[in-house]
């Protein structure tokens, strides 16, 4: 596979409720900038540019968001590539749909599908992954291949993969072919599996060519496939709104992982690529410890912030706005606007049981 095969899909859609008040549905994590002046978004995107043309990078995202998309990607991309979905339907129309718009250009292009959400480094070491990746792909061109993230604590919010038969390595990394799919486990189990060393975290990157992703859709999503197909053969007429509204909004919400990788995974058909990299998928406030550094009294600091006897804290603010602090601990505090967040660290996960709070008691407008 050499870069002209190479497309690449960049899913950008999602609330991420774990970051409010920051992270609102006017404005979700994928925009945000977690560690220096790049977003999430555009992260992802310079981080696909040494191997993906321009022309061969889409993002899809929610259509409240494609002109904040269009702005963030300006230096990479054109407007053309990045879609509006008129309502979010989960991973698998998402990947659905942009494997229908790039199997118009190339059938059988590889295609590289990358949430918008995530920190990675080395960027070099992405890269070499996906380039072996590439080269599974070209000896198992029906397989669809994922990228799976060697373990480092029992957690259980991750999805796991199950790693079987090694394949060899290609670019000295190693690939496995996939026995099972197990989706968050609790923490006995966590425990077992990451202690076995057989098993990786689902990192929700994958490689494929186009045509076996749709076949595989075709085959165990029917209703999605003809959809997908449909507005895809829309795409370039002038009833490309009306029919893509239609139709997209009647897709089953529904993720990749259950429409096709869990099945495909006990069919034999998925491959594991070991994955090189650090991988964080920012999944809560307590992540900008792993990206930024504390103080002597171990606080992470983004904002203005005087303390006193102030310790293992995450205090995030506004330009400008001052959070002051007296005699605390191992508490969050999040400003933004006219929202401010206090929780403890043991309960910052919970965050969207409180974003369900307000939206319960009709506190819409802070969300």
């Amino acid at each position: 596979m050499n870069n002209m095969d190479l497309y690449a899909l960049v899913m950008a859609g999602g609330g991420g409720t774990r970051f409010w008040p920051r992270s609102r549905q006017s404005h979700p994590k994928q925009f945000l900038r977690f560690r220096g002046e790049r977003t999430l978004l555009q992260e992802t995107v310079e981080r696909l540019s040494a191997q993906v043309p321009p022309e061969r990078t889409w993002v899809i995202t929610g259509a409240q968001y494609r002109s904040q998309a269009i702005e963030q990607v300006a230096e990479w991309l054109g407007e053309e590539q990045v879609v509006g979905e008129p309502s979010g339907r989960d991973t698998a129309a998402c990947v659905g749909l942009g494997a229908a718009l790039v199997s118009r250009q190339n059938p059988q292009a590889a295609l590289l599908v990358v949430p918008a959400d995530h920190i990675i480094e080395p960027v070099q070491e992405f890269r070499r992954a996906v380039h072996a990746a590439g080269q599974f792909l070209q000896d198992y061109p029906d397989r669809l291949i994922t990228f799976g993230i060697p373990p480092t604590d029992p957690v259980t919010g991750y999805g796991y993969i199950h790693q079987g038969e090694p394949l060899g390595k290609r670019q000295e990394i190693a690939a496995f072919q996939v026995r099972e799919f197990r989706e968050k486990p609790d923490f006995p189990t966590a425990q077992r599996m990451v202690a076995s060393g057989e098993y990786y975290w689902n990192s929700g990157i994958f490689l494929w060519r186009v045509d076996t992703i749709l076949q595989e859709l075709a085959l165990r999503r029917p209703t999605l496939y003809r959809a997908v197909q449909e507005i895809a053969a829309a795409w370039d007429s002038p009833q490309r709104d009306t029919v893509f509204q239609k139709i997209y909004n009647t897709l089953e919400r529904i993720s990749i992982d259950y429409a096709v990788m869990q099945e495909a995974g006990q069919a034999g058909r998925v491959i594991v690529v070991h994955a090189p990299f650090r991988w964080d998928d920012v999944g809560s406030w307590l992540a900008l410890e792993r990206h930024n550094p504390q103080d002597a009294a171990g606080n992470t600091i983004q904002g203005l912030h005087c303390g006193v006897d102030t310790s293992n804290c995450v205090i995030v603010s506004d330009p400008g706005h001052l959070i002051a602090t007296l005699g605390v601990q191992d508490l969050v505090i999040v400003q933004c606007g006219e929202v401010t967040l206090v929780t403890t660290r043991q309960r910052e996960a919970d965050v969207k049981k409180l974003v369900e709070a307000l939206r319960s008691k009709g506190l819409d407008r802070y969300l």
